[in-house]
């Protein structure tokens, strides 16, 4: 009977963590977990470890945390553990060629988005954005292009209309989990066979800024909505009304008609802005220094009345 795979592991954040734990349940031997220096986190910025960094040590697993790959010394302690396989899931470091030929069966990458669409930074985000009907889990063979090895194994999942990024990332996270898991175990038999990822339908899902989340409210109210949701939990869309930042955080479109921005109806069931088309009902909100609110809460304390309007993005008020 062959030796369980040597399975050195490269990841950060909740996404990989959920993978890290499916590969050891599995039985296959982790000898290494490369994850991203402790970061300043909480109220009192204190130095936080990853997720993958939380349960590797829970699981006593030796953990690296190199701020670069490229050099000899960096990736030393990776070369020492002689893995078969090195498996990168939202690790946050590119790969240099010295370590994509390190391992005897390369590496091995959980990509959140059904190749080639959605290459890149935020695919979860951008299929949401984007309307997609669905998107999926791919297992890719690490090249030196930026997600563009060939493809080993992929799953679907639709997105429902009322998933967030939030309820999105978790689905795939959990078929990540179990996707990389069945493709070690086929990997040693040979029964993967890599497909090359077409030219045509090349999507890329660039990362998420802030300003992304700003509302133009002269988009149609279907795309806000999608938006919204794409932007929840991170960073959360953001609407200007009376020079304050207002998140806006849950939306379903309506029949309105209005300026751009308009508040068209204000009560406990939510506030109404008119769109571009249409209008969208905000049912939760949050103010700064606040928190989540239900519509009829947020507007107790904090009076929105018909007629006013939030600001367009990079234009006046008018």
């Amino acid at each position: 009977m062959s030796a369980p795979l040597r399975v050195a592991f490269a990841g950060t954040p909740d996404f990989a963590a959920r993978a890290l734990e499916a590969i050891l349940d599995a039985g296959f031997e982790v000898p290494l977990v490369l994850t991203q220096p402790d970061r300043p986190a909480g109220r009192g910025m204190k130095l936080s470890p990853s997720a993958v960094k939380q349960v590797a040590l829970a699981r006593g697993i030796e953990v690296d945390q190199p701020e670069r790959l490229r050099t000899e010394a960096q990736r030393a302690r990776l070369a020492a553990c002689t893995p078969d396989v090195l498996v990168v899931a939202a690790y946050g470091l590119i790969l240099p060629p010295a370590v994509l030929e390190l391992p005897r069966l390369g590496c091995l990458n959980i990509h959140a988005s059904l190749l080639p669409r959605w290459r890149g930074a935020a695919p979860i985000h951008r299929a949401i954005e984007a309307g997609d009907a669905e998107t999926g889990i791919t297992i890719m063979q690490m090249d030196a292009g930026l997600d563009t090895g060939p493809m080993l194994l992929r799953h679907r999942v639709p997105i429902a209309a009322t998933d967030t990024t939030g309820t999105l990332h978790d689905k795939l996270a959990a078929l990540g989990a179990r996707s990389i898991v069945e493709a070690l175990q086929l990997l040693p038999q040979g029964r993967l066979q890599p497909e090359v990822q077409a030219q045509e339908g090349v999507t890329y899902a660039s990362k998420i800024a802030r300003t992304d989340a700003d509302i133009d409210w002269r988009r149609p109210a279907l795309e806000i909505e999608r938006a919204v949701r794409a932007f929840n939990p991170f960073p959360g869309a953001v609407g200007q009304l009376r020079d304050m930042p207002v998140k806006l955080w849950m939306a379903h479109c309506v029949a309105g008609r209005g300026v751009p921005g308009t508040v068209l109806q204000a009560d406990e069931a939510g506030v109404v802005v008119a769109c571009g088309e249409g209008a969208l009902c905000f049912t939760e909100l949050q103010r700064p220094g606040s928190r989540r609110m239900a519509a009829g809460e947020f507007l107790r304390g904090f009076a929105v009345n018909d007629g006013e309007r939030f600001a367009l993005p990079g234009a006046a008020d008018a």
